[in-house]
């Protein structure tokens, strides 16, 4: 049986504004109804599998659970990653999991964050590597390439390999390169013995495991203790944070692919792409007559070939050419589709002048619902505040600010001090500095309000946890 391993880490930083630390790519719907994380999730419908597992970094777990939920996707357990290893520790995780119990399950390793047009595709080419990887072998896809890429790395195929049922369907592999210059991806190109490294792969969990243990011992080791102390959360499975930190940083191809010798690549046709960049958007989207790609609410005259994105605003614009344009509620970027690699650059900036704009969204998401920062002045915040049913804030109390409560819709369940108080439409309450306090949505629909804060810091780290059913109290 099939167990996919969906790697739900990476910041996304080349897609800001609309990529945030806290909230990545995978997390976001770039095409289509669903978010990257989700559709990656649910074009699995098309192969016989487990329900998925996903790795991802601490501070994105909620984001993870949620957007799980929200679809009805079953998960077979989210590992959280205490820092970021790299791919190589990240898959051990997951398989050093998987095998736990006795079973030995083929790991279908995939991203959040890509692209895939053509699912149908997908599917036979993970059918077709499935027999290969029931031998032992460790299967990576190479994509077709459809033009000289620069911006991929290289897989070239040595002989064909025929898999213990018989099928011609997968080659040795007989070599990695990295990114080209644009000369030599054409070379590679004509050549028609090089795929584009797609970063997916199928395996069996104990022959990842050997592989490991065999060319890269010290990650194998530190991942093994790691494992040998889970703390299960409820979907959530945390694994020993000292003993990972200590594991070394490595990709699985540094790691183990190219060292192995049962590395098999089998060609995978699906339309795919990375989208590394604003400008890969806007080649996979649907263009109009001009070659425009318009998301949100957008008047254009006399502008091709450019992509806009619009979330908050109406975005008119007037003779632009090649170029790339998104809104949010706290950001805009305007960038040459040439040059839209160089967004990176913008980030660091913002991170190193330790800006809110590289990490967050005005609006944010947290496990109970969400908030948006309205306005904010020297002494004073407003926010916007969304509670799902059923949901409760935890437990809290603050040394520097106040608060006031005014319930714009739904019914909020209020405990202020040593008073409990049901509060429904244009109703208010008052929690000043230090006082105790909880709020929770007991009705079916959304409790949305709004939230007044004064005092002399605002800083979300002024908080101090009593309980939590998201398990946020140290």
């Amino acid at each position: 049986m099939i167990l996919p391993v969906i790697m739900a880490g990476g910041s996304g930083s080349r897609l800001w504004p609309l990529s945030r630390q806290l909230f990545p790519k995978q997390f976001l719907t770039l095409t289509g109804e669903h978010s990257m994380l989700q559709t990656t999730a649910l074009r699995l419908s098309g192969i016989e599998h487990q329900a998925p597992v996903v790795i991802c970094n601490e501070e994105h777990r909620f984001s993870v659970a949620e957007q799980f939920r929200a679809n009805n996707i079953k998960n077979s357990g989210i590992i959280l990653e205490p820092v970021g290893r790299n791919t190589a520790p990240a898959i051990a995780l997951a398989a050093l999991n998987a095998v736990k119990g006795g079973e030995d399950p083929l790991l279908l390793v995939l991203a959040a964050d890509h692209v895939i047009k053509d699912e149908a595709a997908f599917c036979a080419s993970v059918e077709k590597a499935a027999a290969h990887a029931a031998s032992g072998k460790l299967v990576t896809f190479g994509i077709v390439p459809t033009a000289p890429e620069t911006g991929y790395g290289y897989i070239k195929r040595g002989d064909t390999v025929t898999a213990n049922n018989g099928a011609e369907s997968g080659f040795v592999v007989n070599e990695f390169v990295e990114k080209p210059d644009l000369a030599t991806a054409e070379k590679y190109l004509a050549s028609g013995e090089f795929y584009w490294n797609s970063g997916m792969f199928l395996f069996k969990a104990s022959s990842y495991l050997a592989e490991l243990k065999s060319h890269s011992p010290d990650i194998y080791a530190a991942c093994e203790k790691a494992m040998a102390e889970i703390h299960p959360d409820q979907d959530f499975i945390r694994v020993d944070k000292e003993a990972f930190e200590a594991c070394p940083d490595d990709s699985v191809d540094y790691a183990v692919m190219e060292k192995t010798s049962s590395a098999v690549v089998v060609p995978m046709d699906c339309g795919w792409s990375d989208v590394g960049s604003w400008s890969a958007l806007w080649d996979i989207e649907d263009k109009d007559s001009d070659g425009n790609v318009f998301k949100g609410d957008v008047l254009s005259t006399n502008s091709k070939n450019t992509y806009v994105n619009a979330q908050e605003k109406l975005v008119a614009i007037v003779g632009l050419d090649d170029v790339v344009v998104v809104e949010t509620k706290d950001a805009i970027l305007v960038a040459k589709k040439s040059q839209v690699q160089d967004v990176k650059t913008i980030v660091n900036q913002l991170k190193a002048e330790e800006r809110p704009e590289f990490q967050i969204h005005r609006e944010v998401y947290r496990p109970w619902g969400k908030y948006d920062s309205v306005d904010n002045g020297e002494r004073f915040q407003v926010k916007r505040i969304t509670v799902k049913p059923g949901a409760k804030l935890s437990v809290q109390m603050h040394h520097h600010r106040a608060e006031h409560w005014i319930v714009v819709s739904g019914t909020a369940l209020v405990q202020n001090g040593d008073k409990e108080i049901l509060l429904t439409e244009n109703q208010s309450t008052y929690i000043p500095i230090g006082v105790v306090h909880a709020l929770e949505n007991p009705g079916k629909l959304d409790l949305e309000l709004i939230e007044v804060q004064s005092g002399s810091y605002l800083g979300e780290d002024d908080i101090v946890r009593f309980e939590d059913r998201y398990g946020r109290v140290k």
